[in-house]
Parts: C-alpha cells; sequence; structure tokens
C-alpha cells in the first residue's frame, strides 16, 4: 500500500502501513528527524509537527490519516539558511536545550505566535503546557519568547 501526503511542500509517497505513527513515518522513511521520540504517549510535546498548520504529537497520529494533508516539520523553520525569527531570539537569550524538546517547543510557538503574536508571559506558559522539558525548566525560553511578542 503506499499513501500520499506533502511534507514541507513536497509531495511525498509513504509505504508504510496506515497504522504506522507520523512520527516513524518522517524520521524512518524520510530522514526528518527533528521531530523526537520520546513518551511515545502524546503527552511531552517532542514530537510535534503542524498537520494543516496545527501543532499535533505525531506519535499519535497514524499514518492513514494524513493522506494528502500537509505536514510541515521543524526542518522547514529555517528556510535558505536563515533562522526564523523565534529561532533567532532564542539564540539571542541563550536558550539552551539538550534539542530533546525544543523542536517541539519551537513548533507549538510558531502557530501559536502566528495566531497571538502579542501574547503576554501567562498565555505564552499556557501555550506550552503540552510541552516538558526536563533539562532547564521554562524561564529562559518563556522570557525569549515574551521579548519576541515585544517585538511584535
Amino acid at each position: 500500500m503506499s499513501l500520499r501526503l506533502v511534507i514541507n511542500g513536497e509531495d511525498r509517497v509513504s509505504r508504510a502501513e496506515p497504522l504506522t505513527p507520523l512520527v516513524d513515518v518522517l524520521r524512518d522513511e524520510f530522514h526528518l528527524t527533528g521531530a523526537k521520540v520520546a513518551c511515545r504517549e502524546g503527552f511531552c510535546g517532542a514530537c510535534t509537527v503542524h498537520l494543516d498548520g496545527q501543532p499535533v504529537v505525531s506519535c499519535l497520529v497514524p499514518l492513514g490519516t494524513v493522506e494528502g494533508r500537509e505536514v510541515r516539520t521543524v526542518e522547514l523553520l529555517a528556510t535558505a539558511g536563515e533562522l526564523s525569527p523565534l529561532q533567532r531570539i532564542m539564540e539571542e537569550h541563550d536558550v539552551v536545550q539538550c534539542g530533546m524538546c525544543f523542536p517541539g517547543i519551537l513548533m507549538v510557538l510558531t502557530s501559536f505566535f502566528q495566531e497571538h503574536p502579542r501574547a503576554e508571559r501567562d498565555e505564552i506558559k499556557a501555550a506550552l503546557v503540552g510541552n516538558i522539558c526536563r533539562c532547564t525548566g521554562y524561564e529562559h525560553l518563556v522570557d525569549a519568547a515574551v521579548a519576541l511578542a515585544k517585538r511584535s
């Protein structure tokens, strides 16, 4: 069986079984390793991607449900070697993460800021509820996100 989907603007065909988690297809078949596999239960947010513009935890999304739909991964945030404004502000604020949760956090915040460009600190914290960071806590990350909101 083959399923057609659009990944980062490119038409792709997967030969994986329809019940295969999207994160596994992205990583194993298409070598897009930005989405991380951590909990496989949908509560940590490390595997977050955008599906038709909305953030989803891709470990819980069966491949068969994304046929013909648009999937965007963290690899698409930096285009032509240029970091996105969110990535730049994180770099400017020295937000240091191990890399496990960070792609999911970037995907959640990218979507969040599209709808709430001038968000307040409490709104940003609420947006991050589904993302678990075990390394640094969240204060530097939230500080950087608040700085981005103030620039809008």
